[in-house]
């Protein structure tokens, strides 16, 4: 049974940092990139940041120089530090991991507001 558990979401102040964590079990995490999706309210998922298996990472325009996606195989977690936080960056941001199957996590809240 493959999960993806994501934590570190919350409530924020615009300029403030947060950072994401995605635990995964069931797969073999180091074979499997990874990524982060972000879905507002009223809007459609988009990808948020992306890593592969050999560590290559994007980013979507809305958030390069503010955010990093990065990996530790041995502990099966990705992870998502986002800094200069905005409140455009307000939405559940999920977890997915992708070889031959996607999976999902069930997804944080990140709400930026003062």
């Amino acid at each position: 049974q493959v999960q993806l558990v994501e934590s570190g979401g919350g409530l924020v102040q615009p300029g403030g940092s947060l950072t994401l964590s995605c635990t995964a079990s069931g797969i073999i995490f180091s074979m499997n990139a990874m990524g982060w999706y972000r879905q507002a309210p009223g809007k459609e998922r988009e990808l948020v940041a992306h890593i592969t298996s050999a560590g290559s990472t994007n980013y979507a325009d809305s958030v390069k120089g503010r955010f990093t996606i990065s990996r530790d195989n041995a502990k099966n977690t990705v992870y998502l530090q986002m800094n200069s936080l905005k409140p455009e960056d307000t939405a559940v941001y999920y977890c997915n991991a992708r070889k031959y199957y996607s999976y999902w996590g069930q997804g944080t809240q990140v709400t930026v507001s003062s």
